[in-house]
């Protein structure tokens, strides 16, 4: 797996990059559909690809370990046959779901013991059986296994959980089965310190891998505190290698992100927020269900050029969200999506032509 660093910006640290996977090309900075359970909910794979120009999905192993079980869909041709979607596939390795799962799990040196949400069977993950799943699943970015540190967490509690990631990185890379075009990435821990964050990213890099990630963070601490340890956590990484920064987040949270060096992004922002009737416009969010929309016979978005924003109008998609119809979820979902993947594309371009600043200044007054 093969990462050119094109172009970085003369103003701050956003790069403009290129990962070359063995299911196509990535252009970077680029924002990643989330499809924990081998579906991008609420919208058809081919529509991602056609219509929206997404280059990337994820998949979560931790969902399709317990359902429909990663052998199963290893016998049916891997994950990108079994969705029907060709192009690259990251899969996180299942520490969030496992951090979500307090109250179900026990934690050893070894690995994790925890309890099904489904049917409450018992299961124990490890970072070798973590990084097998992933194979399984034919993933083309696989993660390392980790454990998500809590917020808040004292030095002494974030440094122990950190430790215990990085010893789990080493036994996630022994066990990844290395191919042309795949890839493995790290993840960087140690919550809000500085010094731990450092003391992870040079074990990480002394194993080494294709990417970095940037874990830990939008786990609850507040929003300064977030832009203050993204810029700090990626000024870390590796120059030559790209960096993914987890689980985040809004339209602003990406802009600052991108200026701050990160490459990647993923979030379930666009579509869950699509299915509870909240929209992302160039003007800032709005609520469909609100009454003021019910005979509002404009679209979404004035300045939009998806499909929803082109063909339907508020009061029509306000009378779908009122009734609960599945159309809604598809159409909102298709113009939430459109939303973020074009903002990386705004991005990009602006890298490109030296004017990001400007135009990251302009988009975050006009979402705030």
């Amino acid at each position: 797996m093969k990462f050119d660093l094109l172009k970085t910006s003369p103003k701050s640290a956003a790069r403009r990059g290129r990962l070359h996977t063995a299911h196509g090309v990535i252009e970077t900075p680029i924002f990643m559909p989330v499809g924990t359970v081998g579906s991008v909910k609420a919208i058809r794979p081919d529509l991602l690809k056609t219509e929206l120009n997404a280059q990337i999905i994820l998949g979560n192993t931790f969902h399709l370990y317990l359902r429909p079980g990663h052998k199963q869909i290893e016998q049916l041709g891997g994950l990108h046959k079994f969705m029907n979607w060709p192009g690259p596939i990251l899969t996180d390795s299942g520490g969030f779901q496992v951090f979500s799962l307090a109250a179900l799990r026990k934690m050893s040196e070894d690995g994790v013991t925890f309890k099904s949400p489904i049917d409450g069977s018992t299961h124990h993950i490890t970072p070798e059986y973590s990084t097998q799943i992933q194979h399984s699943l034919d993933a083309t970015i696989t993660m390392a296994f980790d454990e998500c540190t809590p917020y808040p967490a004292t030095h002494e509690v974030a440094r122990t959980s950190m430790e215990l990631s990085m010893r789990w990185a080493a036994r996630s890379r022994a066990a990844f089965i290395a191919r042309e075009g795949y890839g493995q990435f790290g993840i960087q821990q140690g919550s809000l310190y500085e010094d731990l964050r450092r003391e992870s990213t040079k074990k990480l890099t002394d194993i080494g891998f294709e990417g970095y990630a940037i874990g830990g963070l939008a786990v609850g601490e507040p929003s300064d505190q977030l832009h203050e340890a993204i810029p700090m956590a990626a000024s870390m990484l590796p120059e030559d290698k790209p960096r993914y920064l987890m689980g985040v987040g809004y339209p602003s949270d990406i802009i600052k992100a991108v200026m701050a060096g990160v490459d990647m992004f993923d979030c379930v922002l666009p579509t869950r927020n699509a299915r509870n009737g909240t929209v992302f416009t160039c003007e800032g969010t709005i609520k469909i269900g609100n009454a003021a929309h019910k005979l509002a016979d404009i679209p979404l978005d004035p300045k939009c050029t998806c499909h929803t924003c082109k063909t339907y109008s508020r009061a029509y998609l306000h009378h779908l969200h009122k009734e609960d119809e599945i159309l809604g979820h598809m159409l909102l979902t298709h113009h939430n999506l459109h939303f973020y993947l074009q903002l990386t594309q705004t991005l990009r371009d602006a890298i490109e032509s030296d004017t990001l600043e400007q135009v990251a200044k302009q988009l975050l007054e006009s979402y705030r």
